[in-house]
């Protein structure tokens, strides 16, 4: 063997020594991808290459086949299905991808609650559930993703108030609640003054017509109805007419009363003739 073939072949050793050894398919990440796939409604056909073949083998060191998936050594690292009209749900599996940092499921028609299930994603520091239609309230579960930098969920259908926790993760730099049916106060430690400026500004809470607080106004007192009002003017006309007609009563019987008792002059003599 020549020199030169020889030099190859010792270079073409070390290489394969280096190199990482094939990671294995997670079974964690297969569970997750199918129940994800099995729950969602998908009228585009945007995910026509989620196969069950695929889902045994998504990730191939940091390749993956499947639409949205990126990988990470083996493990599902992203998610990032935006914009596919995708229907359904999310399911509580989507948890089993662990090593999940990056959950883009935006701009689609996805209903149900958030599940609180996701707060196994403890190293998750991206979620965007935005503009779709998803209801209940928003887990507090998920203060225990303590990486959480992004959590946007504008623009859907929750209600009920925003939790405390929330406002425990101190890497969190975007939020955005807005345009949902969420109510009462917002969370003191998410509405922080730091430098004179809130930790979020008014953009990250408008369009919930019953959320009140810094940055957004105070809480409103409830007006009265027009049926109160209503109610308060016809009694107060009534209550004037019955006042004014007992003082004509009492003056009219005042009245009466000097008529019927003439002035000295004009008194019948208290004696009796004799007949």
């Amino acid at each position: 063997m020549s020199g030169h073939h020889l030099a190859a072949a010792a270079v073409a050793a070390v290489l394969f020594l280096l190199s990482p050894p094939p990671c294995a398919a997670d079974p964690d990440d297969e569970r997750c991808l199918s129940h994800l796939h099995q729950s969602l409604s998908d009228p585009s056909g945007g995910l026509r290459n989620w196969t069950k073949a695929a889902f045994s083998a998504p990730c191939e060191g940091f390749f993956s086949h499947l639409q949205g998936v990126t990988c990470n050594n083996g493990r599902v690292y992203k998610l990032a299905l935006p914009g596919l009209s995708l229907g359904g749900t999310i399911p509580p599996e989507l948890s089993n991808c662990t090593n999940l940092q990056s959950l883009d499921l935006s701009a689609n028609a996805l209903s149900g609650t958030i599940p609180p299930e996701l707060s196994a994603l403890l190293n998750l520091a991206v979620l965007n559930l935005s503009s779709n239609a998803l209801s209940g309230a928003i887990p507090r579960e998920l203060a225990s993703c303590a990486y959480l930098n992004v959590i946007d969920l504008h623009g859907n259908q929750l209600s009920g108030a925003i939790p405390d926790e929330l406002g425990l993760l101190v890497r969190l730099s975007t939020f955005d609640v807005s345009y949902n049916r969420l109510s009462g106060p917002i969370p003191v430690l998410l509405a922080n003054r730091t430098v004179g400026t809130a930790r979020f500004n008014a953009s990250s809470f408008a369009g919930n017509k019953d959320l009140y607080g810094y940055p957004l106004p105070p809480r409103r007192t409830r007006g009265l109805s027009v049926l109160a009002i209503v109610g308060i003017g016809l009694g107060s006309g009534l209550l004037s007419l019955v006042l004014s007609f007992s003082a004509v009563c009492l003056w009219l019987r005042a009245t009466d009363r000097t008529a019927a008792t003439p002035g000295k002059e004009g008194k019948i003599s208290q004696l009796m003739p004799d007949y």
